[in-house]
């Protein structure tokens, strides 16, 4: 099922005006919990750990995150989905739980009918990198020298069907290339593999490539998205390389159930954008590579559902579309 994004985004919007108004009055009257659907330490628990105490100063009520992981957050998202649309209970949603896992598994939510977008919080690309072992410097040479090597060399992923798997899935697919995929149980073991030269190269994510960048472990070819990284600015994009069609970012993002008060929900999108002015939370987004967004309500039902539409195509392109 595709969501049309002028449809999605109507439907997202309209969510934020349904909500009755006298849920809204004396709000909030207790603590308020962000679920994490990952482990703590990772980087979207992270992202909600820093904004939490600028979002506990400006609500005037406790914020605590509540991790929840299972099933590539989508354990956690689904559970928010069915709580009371009352602002006590919102979710930390990225783009597998949203995009991802809809298109190329399928979930037991709809990401535009079940939820409240309120704000992104920040996005952050992938960096293709290899090791000391595979002689590239460009992403030219790369590709050059995989070709030559067809199914010989590896790319390894944090996960089967994450971001950091589909970004290689689909860059293969428009380069025509073939590698062998080597998943692993999360990036930081995947990153331990290739700074060993056991696996050659690795789509990773921004805050986990950019240590290893810097200390030379690594060398970076490419950037996913649509802008070279601050920390890496000699680093083209993908796009910039040869492959117009690439861009790929992931996103963290406040939500919550759907038909939340419009009041609440931009009163929530407000202390966000305020907090993330906070020069300690932006220092802290920054050593990860994310890049601080804290857009409104609307706009961030604009861009779910285009990356919804974007993921759908990627699937389709890199052959992970679910099956009908």
């Amino acid at each position: 099922m595709r969501f049309p994004i002028a449809v999605a985004a109507l439907a997202v919007s309209g969510a934020l005006i349904a909500g009755a108004p006298s849920h809204a009055q004396g709000w909030p009257e207790r603590p308020i919990k962000i679920i994490v659907g990952l482990a703590a330490g990772g980087l979207t628990d992270s992202i909600a750990r820093a904004i939490a105490p600028g979002l506990t100063e400006r609500l005037g009520q406790p914020v605590v995150v509540e991790n929840r992981p299972g099933a590539s957050g989508t354990i956690a998202a689904e559970a928010v989905s069915r709580e009371p649309a009352d602002g006590y209970t919102l979710l930390m949603g990225n783009q597998p739980q949203m995009a991802i896992m809809p298109a190329t598994m399928g979930t037991r939510y709809d990401p535009i009918k079940d939820f409240t977008p309120i704000s992104v919080i920040g996005i952050n690309s992938f960096v293709l990198t290899v090791g000391s072992r595979v002689p590239v410097s460009s992403l030219t040479e790369f590709t050059d020298y995989v070709r030559k090597r067809p199914g010989k060399l590896t790319y390894a992923a944090g996960g089967i069907g994450n971001v950091t798997h589909m970004a290689m899935a689909y860059f293969l697919k428009l380069a025509g290339l073939d590698m062998t995929l080597v998943p692993y149980k999360g990036g930081a073991p995947a990153m331990a593999d290739l700074i060993a030269g056991h696996v050659d190269a690795m789509f990773a994510s921004s805050s986990d490539a950019l240590p290893q960048v810097q200390a030379g472990k690594l060398r970076p070819l490419a950037v996913s998205g649509a802008q070279r990284l601050p920390q890496l600015p000699d680093v083209p994009t993908v796009a910039e390389s040869g492959f117009p069609k690439f861009k790929m970012e992931t996103w963290n993002g406040v939500m919550g159930p759907a038909n939340m008060p419009k009041e609440i929900v931009e009163r929530i999108a407000k202390a966000i954008a305020d907090s993330l002015e906070d020069e300690q939370v932006k220092k802290v987004l920054a050593s990860r590579g994310i890049a601080p967004l804290g857009n409104t309500p609307s706009e961030f039902a604009t861009f779910l559902a285009q990356d919804i539409e974007l993921w759908q195509d990627i699937a389709k392109t890199a052959d992970f579309a679910k099956k009908k």
